[in-house]
C-alpha cells in the first residue's frame, strides 16, 4: 500500500525505543499463528456450514437464512449464496495458498447461484458479494500471468459478479439516485417500494465496487449509478458545517437523522471520498474529501476523542459515546497524511482495549462499556496495520500481538472463533461473520508478514472498505502511474498547486505532504494513562428506566419528554420512540434519554429472542342457573413471571374471585376475600409488577387473565 501513502507520509526519524522491539523470530511466529488462527476458522466453516452463508460456532453448523430464527436486520447480509466464501477468497490468495484459492473459486463457479426470492442489503452485497468476486477474478488472472496456475479459467468470476450488479441495479431506481437500502435478488424492489431511508454509508460505500465491474466489464451503468449516488450525497451536505447526517430519505433527500460522525452509519463514506480519487483518478473526490475532513477535525475531533455532533448544529455534541466502527479512522488519516491525531486515536483505543481485553461496540467518554458486545471487527487492526506500514514503529506490531492474544483467549472455541457477546463478561454468541476470515485475520497477518512473505505486490493495489484488493490500474488517469512507482524510493512528495475541476475546489493539494518530523511514541507518552486515569462519572438516580415505561402514565411521559424522546403513532398502531439531544431540558436528561433509548433497544431484542411461554389456561364452573345448566369456562391465560412454571400436568386449583378495584392499581378493597384465591384480575393503568405487589402481601397464586 505504500503508493497510497503518497498522499502524505511522513517522514520519520528517531531511535526506535528498545522497549517495544520484536526480533525476526518472534515475528514470523506471530505471523505463523496468525495463519493457523485463519485456518482454524476456515477450515471450521468449510467443514460444518459450506455452502451455508455462515458458521455458527457454538453449534458448529452453518446459518442458513430461513431455517434459523430470523435475527432483525443483521441478517439482510445473507443471500443464501456462500457469503463466506466468496468474502473469503482474496484472504486465501494474500496468504498464497494457490491450492484452496483454486478451489474456493471453483465451488463458487458451481454452487453460487443469485436466483433467489430474498431480500438482501445492498450495501453488504455490494461490500461483501461483488467485492469479493471481483477481487477474486482479478487474483485468478493475476496468478494466470504471474504464478503461471488457473489456466482453465476464463472470467466466471466476473460473468457472476456482472450477474450481481445487475440484480443491484433496482435500487437504484429512485428520485433522487440514492439506492434503497434493500433489494429483492429476484425480483428487484417488488413489495419493498414503501422503504424510504437508508445510511449515508450504504448509499456513499458503492463506488469502488460498482466503478470496477464497469472497467472491466465494458458495461458503464454501474459506475454511472453509483457516481450519481456520490454526487447527490455531496448536494446533501450542511453547507456551513460541510458535515453529514447519518440517516437520509432516498426520494426527498431530506435528513432523518442528522446526527454526524466518523462511526457507524456515515464511516465508509468518507474512506469510498478518499478512495475514490485513488482509485478512479477522478479529482472531485479529493476535494470533497478534504472539506469533509477539515469539517470532521473541526467539529468532531476532541483530541482522541471522535464525538458526534448535530450537523446543523456542530458545536453540540448529540450523543455521549463513541462506537467501535470509528476505529477504522487513523488507518484513513494514515492514508491522507495526518499522522499525529491517527497516533493518538489509535493509541486511545488500545488503551480501551487493554482496561475492557477487547474493544467494545461503543464506549462513553469516561471509556466505560456503553454497549459490550465485541463481533471479532477489523478495524482497529486495520488501523494498527496502516500505522506500522506507515511508521514502521514496533510498538505497532506490540499492539498486533495483544490482539492476537486477546482472539486466542476470548474468542477461538473448537468450530471456530466467536463473537463475544460482553466483553464484561466473556460470554460468546454463536456467531462469526464473514469479516472475520475477510478483514480481520487478514489484517493480522498482513501486520507480521514482510514483504518477502508475500505472493502478491501489494503496492498495485488498494483495499476496500470489505478488505478486497482491486488493482491501482483502473484508474484512467493521472494516478495510473501509482502502480509503477517504486517503493524503496518512496519519499514525501512535494506540494502540487490547488486546482478545481468540475465544479469543486481543492483547497489542499492533491498531494498531503506533512512537514511534521516526529517519532509516534512522543505523540503516545501524554497519553499514556488516559483510559485508566479516567474516573467513571458518579452515578445519579434515574427517573426512569425502560422496563418501567407506560404510555398511559402522565409523570412517565413527561419524563421521556424532559429527556427529549418524542413518540409518534405509527400507522399500524406501533409506538417508535425518537430522541433528540438538543431538545432535552438539560444536558444531565439528554444522557439518561440516550440510556433510556439503549435500554428499550435491549428490551426490544430480549423479547425478540426470548422463547414463546407455554399458553396456560384458567378454568371454572358456573353454578347452574334459572336459565342455564351448570358448565365449565375457560380462558386463554399468559403465566406470570413472578410465580413458578407450571410443567407438565401440574395445576393450581382454587376458588375464583374477582378483584376490587379490578385493575388493581389501587389499594384492594376488602382483600381478605382473595385469600386463597385464584384473583381474576384486569390489565392496564399500571404494570403488572404493581398490580403483584398489591396481591402478594396475601399469599395468593395470581394470573392475569388475558379475554
Amino acid at each position: 500500500m505504500w503508493p497510497l501513502l503518497l498522499l502524505g507520509l511522513l517522514a520519520l526519524i528517531g531511535p526506535r525505543p528498545a522497549a517495544f522491539a520484536m526480533d525476526a523470530l518472534e515475528r514470523s511466529q506471530l505471523r505463523e499463528e496468525a495463519r493457523d488462527m485463519f485456518y482454524h476458522a476456515y477450515r471450521a466453516y468449510m467443514e460444518n456450514a459450506y455452502p451455508a452463508d455462515e458458521l455458527m460456532p457454538l453449534s458448529c453448523k452453518g446459518r442458513v437464512r430461513g431455517q434459523e430464527p430470523s435475527r432483525g436486520d443483521i441478517d439482510d447480509s445473507l443471500g443464501n449464496f456462500s457469503l463466506t466464501l466468496v468474502d473469503t477468497l482474496d484472504t486465501l490468495a494474500v496468504l498464497g495458498d494457490f491450492e484452496e484459492f483454486e478451489h474456493g473459486v471453483k465451488l463458487v463457479i458451481r454452487d453460487v447461484t443469485f436466483d433467489t426470492d430474498l431480500v438482501v442489503s445492498v450495501f453488504e452485497t455490494n461490500i461483501r458479494m461483488l467485492g469479493g468476486l471481483l477481487s477474486a477474478h482479478i487474483l485468478a488472472e493475476y496468478f494466470q500471468q504471474r504464478a503461471g496456475i488457473m489456466s482453465w479459467y476464463r472470467g466466471e468470476l466476473l460473468s457472476m459478479a456482472k450477474d450481481l450488479g445487475f440484480r443491484l441495479l433496482p435500487a437504484f431506481n429512485t428520485t433522487t439516485g440514492i439506492p434503497h437500502g434493500r433489494v429483492n435478488l429476484r425480483h428487484g424492489m417488488r413489495s419493498l417500494e414503501n422503504l424510504r431511508e437508508t445510511c449515508t454509508a450504504c448509499a456513499g460505500t458503492m463506488v469502488l465496487e460498482m466503478a470496477a465491474l464497469s472497467r472491466l466489464s465494458g458495461e458503464p451503468v454501474f459506475e454511472e449509478k453509483a457516481h450519481r449516488a456520490m454526487d447527490v450525497l455531496w448536494q446533501m451536505r450542511h453547507r456551513s458545517s460541510d458535515l453529514m447526517g447519518t440517516v437520509l430519505n432516498i426520494h426527498s433527500g431530506d435528513w432523518v437523522r442528522r446526527d454526524s460522525g466518523v462511526g457507524a452509519g456515515i464511516d465508509s463514506y468518507y474512506e469510498y471520498c478518499l478512495k475514490a480519487y485513488i482509485l478512479l483518478g477522478e479529482e472531485k473526490y479529493l476535494g470533497r474529501f478534504n472539506r469533509h475532513y477539515d469539517a470532521v477535525m473541526k467539529y468532531i475531533s476532541q483530541g482522541p476523542l471522535l464525538l458526534d455532533v448535530l450537523m446543523h448544529r456542530p458545536h453540540t455534541n448529540s450523543r455521549n459515546f463513541m462506537d467501535a466502527l470509528l476505529a477504522f479512522w487513523p488507518g484513513l488519516q494514515v492514508l491522507k497524511g495526518d499522522i499525529r491525531p491517527a497516533v493518538e486515536t489509535h493509541e486511545m483505543l488500545y488503551q480501551v482495549i487493554q482496561r475492557h481485553n477487547l474493544l467494545p461496540e461503543a464506549f462513553t467518554t469516561d471509556f466505560q462499556v456503553h454497549w459490550g458486545q465485541h463481533p471479532l471487527r477489523p478495524e482497529f487492526l486495520e488501523s494498527t496495520y496502516f500505522l506500522y506500514r506507515a511508521t514502521q514503529d514496533p510498538y505497532y506490531l506490540q499492539v498486533g500481538k495483544h490482539a492476537l492474544q486477546a482472539l486466542q483467549k476470548y474468542a477461538r472455541v473448537p468450530c471456530g472463533y466467536a463473537a463475544v457477546k460482553d466483553v464484561r463478561t466473556a460470554a460468546h454468541e454463536d456467531r462469526m461473520d464473514s469479516f472475520v476470515l475477510a478483514e480481520t485475520f487478514k489484517y493480522l497477518f498482513l501486520l507480521f508478514a514482510e514483504p518477502a512473505d508475500l505472493v502478491l505486490d501489494l503496492d498495485e493495489f488498494i483495499f476496500t472498505t470489505e478488505a478486497h484488493l482491486l488493482p491501482l490500474s483502473l484508474s484512467t488517469s493521472g494516478n495510473a502511474s501509482a502502480a509503477q512507482l517504486n517503493p524503496s524510493a518512496l519519499k514525501v512528495a512535494p506540494p502540487i498547486e490547488p486546482t478545481a475541476q468540475n465544479g469543486h475546489d481543492l483547497d489542499e493539494p492533491r498531494t498531503c505532504p506533512s512537514t511534521l518530523h516526529l517519532f509516534p511514541e512522543s505523540v503516545r507518552r501524554p497519553l499514556k494513562n488516559m483510559v485508566n486515569g479516567m474516573c467513571p462519572r458518579r452515578s445519579h438516580r434515574r427517573k426512569l428506566h425502560a422496563v418501567q415505561f407506560q404510555v398511559g402514565n402522565p409523570e412517565h411521559m413527561k419524563a421521556v419528554r424532559d429527556m427529549g424522546i418524542a413518540i409518534i403513532t405509527l400507522p399500524d398502531g406501533r409506538l417508535q420512540l425518537l430522541h433528540t439531544f438538543a431538545n432535552a431540558r438539560s444536558a444531565s436528561d439528554a444522557e439518561e434519554g440516550l440510556q433510556f433509548m439503549q435500554e428499550m433497544v435491549e428490551l426490544s431484542k430480549a423479547q425478540a429472542q426470548a422463547p414463546d411461554s407455554t399458553p396456560l389456561t384458567v378454568s371454572y364452573r358456573v353454578a347452574a342457573s334459572a336459565h342455564t345448566p351448570a358448565h365449565k369456562v375457560v380462558l386463554t391465560a399468559g403465566p406470570a413471571h413472578f410465580g413458578r412454571e407450571l410443567k407438565g400436568n401440574e395445576r393450581v386449583v382454587a376458588s375464583v374471585a374477582l378483584a376490587e378495584p379490578l385493575r388493581v392499581c389501587a389499594a384492594l378493597e376488602q382483600p381478605q376475600k382473595l385469600k386463597g384465591r385464584i384473583a381474576v384480575i384486569e390489565r392496564g393503568d399500571c404494570m403488572f409488577i404493581d398490580k403483584v405487589c398489591a396481591l402478594i402481601y396475601i399469599l395468593c397464586f395470581v394470573y392475569s387473565v388475558f379475554s
